[in-house]
């Protein structure tokens, strides 16, 4: 499946697996827990307890652009460092690297909803997962929690729906599971499970930036009032958590705005659509899933048709191309097949839609990611706290 380039601008790096994503930022804290074993590609400092707090759709130029509703954060934007999300930039993806320390392409978490090639439909991978679909079998490597938590206390806290949900079961699993309503009861549940004398690890998770980000947009003056509220949360957990804590700030992806009139709906498209058998993914990072029997000419007509139509805003790549450029790290072969065959990563402020499979919903989302854009992939890592006497150790005070 070969066809000319007509890419306007250049696919960007693939992320640094191994080196500077999110997926190092577990195993760095089991290292500066003392663990054998992890390896420290962060160099964060060693620690008896580290609190990870991870921020869905907290986007390392989002916390910049809009510093100004986050005073306290805003302190520790000049110290701090930027990660690369996965690819594609999805929360499923995200926190399964987060979760097991592996690139897309080895945990098998390649989208939002993907091809499961054992029935032959497509699955999701957030919030609905298909009863065909055993999250340990999907992704059996052993997790970052259950590795961690034979040698020491691992504690996960969230809302209560996420407790024993597919993408906790796959990704996440592992250690005591403690819910909390409300920010104020999750800083509460954070605090006591840091409490005792001995050393652990605790993963704190906050959705409500991203919530009101796909609602109302992250240039909304509620995305606004929700950055102030996590600033909040973030003051007062800081203000808390043991001296001896290393206390961290990350998020699984950033965000951009699309409006209405930037949806394209190619449900009616022949020519983008002959030889499709499937579409998967999400709007801005499209699984293009091709009959069986197609030949490789008509394949190609499909990527030149894609490039010619939409190549001046969006990277059209084949399979083989994203595996080549690492843009989901070394792929298993068994995952290799959950990968769409076309995949359309959009550039500009643009989504596609399926109108065929998606449900009228999806098109009044505003904020979205998935593709590999800047705003999209770089995502924050703050320092709030290191261990230490006091609260002097408060980073940036």
């Amino acid at each position: 499946m070969t066809a000319p380039s007509l890419h306007r601008e250049p696919l960007p790096a693939a992320p640094a697996y191994g080196r500077s994503t999110i997926a190092e930022v577990f195993t760095s804290s089991a290292a500066a827990l003392g663990l054998p074993g992890f390896t420290n590609a962060l160099e964060l400092p060693a620690a008896r307890k580290v609190c990870v707090v991870l921020v869905d759709g907290l986007g390392a130029s989002l916390l910049r652009q809009r510093s100004g509703h986050a005073p306290f954060l805003r302190q520790f934007l000049d110290s701090s460092r930027k990660l690369g999300s996965v690819f594609p930039s999805t929360t499923a993806a995200a926190l399964a690297s987060l979760g097991t320390g592996l690139p897309p392409g080895q945990h098998g978490l390649v989208g939002y909803d993907v091809l499961d090639p054992g029935q032959g439909r497509i699955v999701n991978m957030l919030g609905g997962w298909d009863p065909g679909v055993e999250p340990q079998r999907w992704q059996p490597h052993p997790t970052l929690f259950e590795r961690v938590s034979a040698e020491l206390p691992v504690t996960s806290v969230g809302l209560a729906r996420f407790d024993g949900s597919g993408l906790t079961r796959a990704a996440l699993r592992g250690g005591k599971y403690v819910a909390g309503s409300t920010p104020e009861a999750r800083v509460q549940a954070v605090c006591e499970a840091l409490s005792g004398p001995d050393r652990s690890l605790v993963y704190l998770y906050l959705n409500e930036l991203d919530k009101t980000g796909h609602r109302s947009g992250c240039s909304s003056a509620e995305w606004g009032d929700r950055l102030e509220d996590l600033d909040r949360t973030m003051r007062s957990l800081a203000a808390k958590v043991p001296a001896d804590t290393l206390l961290l700030l990350t998020a699984d992806h950033g965000m951009v705005d699309v409006t209405p009139a930037q949806h394209i709906d190619f449900a009616g498209d022949t020519a983008l659509l002959d030889g499709v058998a499937l579409t998967g993914g999400e709007p801005r990072m499209v699984h293009l899933y091709l009959e069986d029997d197609l030949s490789e000419a008509a394949a190609s007509r499909l990527v030149s048709a894609w490039r010619d139509a939409h190549g001046g805003r969006a990277w059209v790549l084949t399979r083989a191309e994203a595996v080549t450029a690492g843009l989901f790290g070394e792929v298993a072969p068994d995952v290799a097949r959950r990968i769409g065959d076309v995949l359309i990563a959009a550039r500009e402020p643009v989504a596609f839609y399926d109108t065929r499979r998606v449900p009228a919903s999806a098109l009044e989302v505003v904020g979205q990611h998935g593709s590999i854009t800047r705003a999209e992939r770089e995502v924050p890592l703050l320092t709030l706290r290191k261990p230490g006497p006091g609260p002097s150790r408060i980073v940036g005070r």
